[in-house]
């Protein structure tokens, strides 16, 4: 499965910089079909794909540091 495959928003670069918090709230509001979730400075995700999840990682302050996308 690939990102194209995905149904629904699959980015959000107007998000970068703002609260993980309020990303988070913004991503799943678009698009329902997803959890978002926050990684934290120095998290590694899983590398598996899948449609239903958005990884957001933050700085130490908690600021949103690349495009949230679907995988």
């Amino acid at each position: 499965m690939s990102n194209s495959e995905c149904r629904g928003k699959r980015s959000w670069p107007e998000l970068v910089g703002v609260p993980g918090n309020v990303a988070v709230a913004t991503i799943e509001r678009e698009n329902p079909l997803v959890n978002a979730i926050i990684l934290p400075p120095g998290t590694l995700p899983t590398l598996d794909f899948r449609c239903d999840r958005v990884w957001v990682y933050v700085n130490s302050n908690g600021n949103v540091t690349r495009v949230p996308v679907i995988g």
